[in-house]
């Protein structure tokens, strides 16, 4: 799974993230979380960088995964947004990185990862700057949203969900209170709807083959479970999505 950050050095770019249009301007940037549809619906004179990396890469320890999702980066339950960023600080890194994966020079990966470290506090520091107020997310419910993402076929129970990671139900329902505003069972249908609405828009898979990559043993009860948390059942929502 990849995490994307589009950045917009001039131009417009106009994106669909989640079904939610967002304008892109010159000094501006994005970032979509795993899992997340979008895709760039039209673009007027726009250049920039796509910068796209793996959890895997980045995430070598608890502080790496903070930093990843620190002020909700990464982390956004369809809260996407636009932030303007200082030109010269982030395009340096940009330019940096294409020039370590066109050269790999000796340990270009470390160079990289440095890279990404300093244009995630870059984005940080621009959202601080306006007044945002400071989140700082919890590895352990990092870790949770990680654990759900990979694990959609097996359908785990939210207590399988906290053996797997050592913990208790009732330290996940608190974590996905304070981080997301919901239960962590919510937070585990959010996901699997979103996941789902991304293998029904893309690729050539039925609804019922999608029922069963998420761990539906029955498509009819996936199709009434899409229908409950989107409003739409998957055949429609696969039909629109290919107009």
């Amino acid at each position: 799974m990849k995490y994307v950050l589009i950045y917009c050095s001039s131009g417009k770019l106009s994106i669909a993230v989640d079904e939610k249009e967002l304008l892109l301007k010159g000094g501006e940037v994005i970032t979509i979380t795993s899992g997340q549809i979008h895709c760039i619906e039209k673009a007027v004179k726009a250049k920039g960088y796509i910068l796209e990396f793996t959890l895997d890469f980045f995430c070598k320890n608890d502080h790496d995964i903070e930093l990843l999702f620190h002020n909700g980066l990464f982390c956004h339950f369809s809260m996407n947004e636009v932030i303007a960023i200082n030109r010269s600080n982030i395009e340096n890194q940009l330019n940096g990185i294409a020039e370590e994966l066109a050269k790999r020079p000796y340990q270009f990966l470390i160079s990289i990862h440095s890279r990404i470290e300093l244009i995630l506090v870059e984005i940080n520091r621009a959202k601080v700057q306006r007044g945002d107020e400071i989140w700082k997310p919890d590895a352990l419910f990092l870790k949770f949203l990680d654990a759900v993402r990979n694990n959609f076929e097996r359908n785990y129970s939210l207590s399988q969900f906290a053996r797997l990671l050592g913990t208790t139900e009732i330290k996940l329902n608190e974590l996905a209170k304070l981080h997301a505003g919901k239960t962590a069972q919510n937070v585990i249908y959010g996901l699997i709807t979103s996941e789902a609405k991304r293998l029904l828009t893309y690729g050539d898979l039925s609804v019922k083959e999608v029922a069963y990559q998420l761990g539906f043993k029955d498509p009819f009860y996936f199709s009434n479970f899409f229908k409950k948390h989107s409003k739409l059942s998957p055949k429609l929502y696969k039909e629109k999505a290919a107009m």
